[in-house]
């Protein structure tokens, strides 16, 4: 057995004992302990149940709840986080966790291997990503702190897969795992525990007085390493209306909001009460469409639709201007970045995406886009599409629901829609291997015409992706999915968007990431 092997550069040491290669920190202490502080989310919540909700309004709350066995740094590296170590056999194909020792779930049980097994059972049933225990043979618990993971063929990217929080295998005590999907009881091993959910209203969490922090780091980092609850209490108040969380957040009814529009930051910047806290290129803004339903079962009605698009009079709409318009599923600074399939992008000819449909025979069928207020960006940008391909003489309805129901929709009732509009997370916060997960096979969203169909290019490029020995391989795969996804119309993004939250000024230690992070945060009384 060997320390694991990472992903390019990524350390053994960082991994098993945190990231201190630098110069000696203290370790991160509250400078002050409680307060109770409300958080203004702008999207309802469909369910707590992390394995079986991809909804970022999901993870906003579940992720301060539970806890995985790897998670990622704020780098992007794979790190441990209820492992305390991992090796890894020599031929690639058996990974071996030890698990951290005290460490207990919110109603007093102590974590085993068996919670993890359980946990894994219930993830390869009902979870969003399960195509990511595709290539694993077994699971196996020798004893109460160690978790074998068993693969078919070695895959170099499996762990990296593993650490992903799109949609991550947290772990919940063994008898949690029989519940339905979207229906499991919120318990978990993070720093707050869940204390009440009113539907439509707010999510409450408590510090968990029993948190035991992972020793191994001297501060958080990403969504692991040494994390505190200092604050006593956390709401997360669902405020749909982008003027009621301006307000709130003006006069202190609310401390942080995940989002201020573009139209209100630069009075708010004159406001010494209020710190704006941007992130570029939070989400790809995008569309996914719907291959079972007419017209968009046909690739040619797809590239149609594609080529009519202008993205910047899209984007435009949809963020007041806080957006970058580069094409690409990777941005620019990252080293997998690829332009292939930038000719399908922003092609902006009506004329020539006429002639594709009258080449597809498209007869006037209704097109639906599912669209919702709860992310105003996205309710517009459906607008904008809607009246740009009503131009080009196709019979577009816009089917707004609220954030959960358009979940519920797009993942149960496949004749109700022809594109949803969503925002994928592909950032530096989620790698690569993340991108196209919802379109690997099986997914149990975006189903094709027939669930046993295929697109052999597609399905040809994801498996290089993953299973290719080295780095320089994996990188020229994904560039081949991108290009694929583009040419074959199997997603539409439109542009990079900036997410500006905000917090009050008296709120500390809040660093924008994938979901805002309250654990290390605390307020000045």
């Amino acid at each position: 057995m060997r320390g694991i092997r990472l992903f390019g550069a990524a350390s053994v040491v960082a991994l098993l004992v945190g990231l201190g290669s630098g110069p000696a920190q203290a370790r991160f202490s509250c400078p002050v302990q409680g307060g109770d502080l409300v958080f203004g989310q702008e999207a309802k919540v469909n369910s707590l149940d992390q394995h079986a909700s991809s909804t970022i309004s999901t993870r906003n709350i579940a992720m301060h709840i539970y806890e995985a066995l790897m998670t990622r740094s704020e780098d992007n590296e794979p790190i441990l986080e209820l492992a305390e170590s991992l090796t890894t056999s020599d031929d690639g194909k058996v990974h071996t966790f030890k698990l951290r020792q005290g460490i207990t779930f919110h109603n007093g049980k102590p974590l085993t291997s068996k919670d993890v097994a359980a946990s894994f059972d219930r993830y390869k049933k009902v979870g969003i990503e399960k195509v990511i225990l595709n290539n694993v043979e077994s699971w196996e618990t020798p004893d109460p702190h160690t978790f074998v993971i068993k693969m078919k063929v070695a895959q170099p990217t499996f762990l990296e897969d593993l650490s992903s929080f799109s949609v991550p295998i947290v772990i919940t005590p063994a008898e949690n795992t029989e519940a339905a999907p979207l229906k499991m009881e919120p318990i978990g091993t993070g720093p707050f525990q869940f204390v009440e959910f009113v539907p439509d209203s707010h999510v409450k969490l408590k510090r968990f007085e029993g948190y035991k922090p992972n020793g191994a780091f001297q501060d958080r980092t990403g969504f692991g390493g040494y994390k505190l609850a200092c604050l006593d209490t956390v709401t997360f108040r669902i405020v749909t209306e982008p003027g009621a969380r301006v307000a709130g957040l003006e006069t202190g009814e609310l401390h942080a909001v995940e989002d201020v529009p573009q139209a209100s930051v630069a009075r708010l910047k004159e406001n010494k009460a209020i710190t704006i806290v941007p992130y570029e290129n939070f989400w790809i803004h995008i569309a996914t469409p719907n291959f079972a339903k007419p017209p968009t079962d046909k690739p040619l009605v797809r590239r149609a639709i594609q080529t009519a698009l202008d993205m910047e009079e899209i984007m435009e709409a949809a963020t007041d201007g806080a957006y970058n318009l580069n094409f690409g599923f990777q941005t620019k600074n990252r080293k997998v970045y690829s332009d292939a399939g930038k000719e399908f992008f922003n092609v902006k000819d009506p004329a020539k995406a006429k002639e594709l449909l009258k080449q597809a025979g498209y007869k006037g069928e209704e097109l639906v886009l599912l669209t919702n207020k709860d992310y105003t960006s996205m309710y517009n940008a459906a607008l904008v599409m809607a009246e740009q391909l009503k131009a080009i003489g196709m019979n577009v309805r816009l089917e707004v629901q609220d954030w959960p129901a358009t979940i519920a929709t797009r993942d149960k009732s496949h004749d109700a829609w022809n594109y949803h509009f969503t925002g994928w997370g592909t950032n530096q916060a989620l790698g690569y291997l993340a991108v196209f997960k919802f379109l690997a096979r099986p997914t149990p969203i975006y189903n094709f015409k027939n669930p046993n169909d295929t697109d052999p290019v597609f399905d040809a490029a994801y498996n290089d992706m993953i299973s290719k020995p080295t780095v320089e391989e994996r990188y020229a795969a994904f560039a081949r999915v991108q290009y694929r996804v583009m040419e074959n119309g199997m997603a539409l993004p439109f542009g990079w968007l900036t997410k500006n939250q905000a917090v009050r000024a008296n709120v500390k230690n809040f660093v924008p990431f994938r979901i805002p992070r309250m654990y290390n945060v605390w307020m000045e009384k």
